[in-house]
C-alpha cells in the first residue's frame, strides 16, 4: 500500500529539512531569564505583524488561550463565545478549572459573530447578583465550523460595540494565518480588533511546537508570570522558535495551496467547495466511525468529530498528488 495520507489535522506536519536546519543553527539562551535571542526575535516579529506591543511564546495553543482569556476575565466573570468554539469545546474545561472563568454561548452553524445575540447576552456588573460579562471570544478561522472565516466587517462591528461597553475582545487565531491568506485582510487589521489574541505555529505553518499570545506589553508581562506558574516556562526554546521564524518566512503564502486542496476534496466528497473557506472540510455521514475505518483501510486517515461528522484537514505534508489520490479514495467510499 502507498504511504498513508494523513488528513486528521494540520498538527501532524513534520518539520521540513530546511526547517530542521534552521532549528539546529538557532542561537539560544535561557528564556525563563528572557535571554533566548531567537525567542525574543520571534515574539517581536509576531507582535509587529499584528500591530501589538508584545507577544509571548508558549508551547501549546491551549496554553496560549488559557493565558489570553485569563488576562481579560477575572475569576467569577464570564466570557461569551460561540457554542462550538475551541475554548469551550476542546480545551478540557481549562478556563473554568484553571482560571475560574465561566462561559455563556450563542450558536451559529458557521461559527459566526452574532452581534444581536451577544448584545442580548451581555451582562453588566450589577454588584453581588449576576455574573458580569468581561470578554467576548471569537475564533477565526472556526475549527468546528469547517475552517470558516469570520467576515472582517463583523469583527469591526463587534470591536465597535465592545468599545461602547466595558468589554474586551479575545481572538482565538490558531488558524488566523489561513484567514489572512484566504481574504487578503492584513494581519495588523485582524490584530486591531482584539485586545489579546493567540496564534499557532504548529498547524498550517508546519512548525513542530508553539503558539504565541499577543497584546499590550503590560498584559504580556503578566502572561509571562502566569505561564511560569502553570509550568510553561521554557529554557533554550530558541530551537523551537527558529522553526516558527522559518515557517513565517517560507510557509505562509503556501497556505493557499492547502485551501485549493481542501476544495478538491470537498467536491469529491459531495460538499459544495464554495462553502470551504480554508483548509478544513466537514463531511456529514450516517456512520462517521465506519467511514473513518474504511478510509484508513484504503490508506487515508481522517477524523470523526461526531457520530455523523467527518473532518478532513489539508496541510503542508499533503501535496497536490496526495490530495488527488485521497479524493479518489474518499469519493469511492461515499
Amino acid at each position: 500500500m502507498p504511504d498513508l495520507i494523513d488528513l486528521r489535522s494540520d498538527t501532524v506536519t513534520r518539520p521540513t529539512d530546511a526547517m530542521r536546519a534552521a532549528m539546529v543553527a538557532a542561537e539560544v539562551g535561557d528564556d525563563v531569564y528572557g535571554e533566548d535571542p531567537t525567542v525574543r526575535a520571534l515574539e517581536e516579529r509576531v507582535a509587529g505583524l499584528f500591530g501589538h506591543e508584545a507577544a509571548l511564546f508558549t508551547p501549546t495553543g491551549s496554553l496560549a488561550n488559557v493565558l489570553a482569556v485569563g488576562l481579560l476575565v477575572a475569576p467569577g466573570q464570564e466570557v461569551l463565545c460561540e457554542s462550538a468554539a475551541h475554548i469551550a469545546r476542546a480545551e478540557l474545561g481549562a478556563h473554568g478549572a484553571v482560571s475560574g472563568v465561566t462561559m455563556r454561548t450563542w450558536t451559529d452553524p458557521r461559527g459566526q459573530v452574532d452581534l444581536a445575540a451577544i448584545e442580548a447576552m451581555f451582562a453588566p456588573d450589577m454588584g453581588p447578583f449576576f455574573v458580569p460579562t468581561a470578554t467576548v471570544s471569537v475564533e477565526n478561522t472556526h475549527n468546528f465550523a469547517g475552517g470558516a472565516v469570520l467576515p472582517y466587517a463583523d469583527l469591526v462591528a463587534l470591536r465597535s460595540w465592545a468599545d461602547s461597553k466595558p468589554v474586551r475582545i479575545h481572538l482565538d487565531g490558531a488558524r488566523l494565518w489561513n484567514a489572512h491568506v484566504a481574504t487578503g485582510v492584513p494581519l495588523a487589521d485582524y490584530g486591531a480588533v482584539a485586545d489579546v489574541l493567540a496564534v499557532c505555529l504548529s498547524k498550517g505553518l508546519g512548525a513542530p511546537v508553539g503558539s504565541l499570545v499577543v497584546g499590550p506589553a503590560d498584559l504580556m508581562a503578566q502572561a509571562r508570570v502566569r505561564r511560569k506558574r502553570l509550568g510553561g516556562g521554557m529554557r533554550q526554546a530558541g530551537i523551537l522558535a527558529a522553526a516558527g521564524l522559518h515557517a513565517l518566512d517560507h510557509h505562509l503564502d503556501r497556505l493557499a495551496d492547502d485551501h485549493a486542496h481542501a476544495r478538491l476534496l470537498a467536491e469529491a466528497c459531495g460538499v459544495d467547495p464554495a462553502t470551504v473557506d480554508t483548509n478544513i472540510v466537514v463531511i456529514p455521514h450516517d456512520d462517521a466511525p465506519r467511514f473513518v475505518a474504511a478510509a484508513r483501510d484504503e490508506g487515508v486517515l481522517v477524523s470523526a468529530v461526531g457520530p455523523r461528522t467527518v473532518r478532513l484537514v489539508t496541510h503542508l505534508d499533503v501535496p497536490r498528488a496526495a490530495a488527488e489520490r485521497a479524493a479518489k479514495v474518499l469519493a469511492a467510499l461515499r
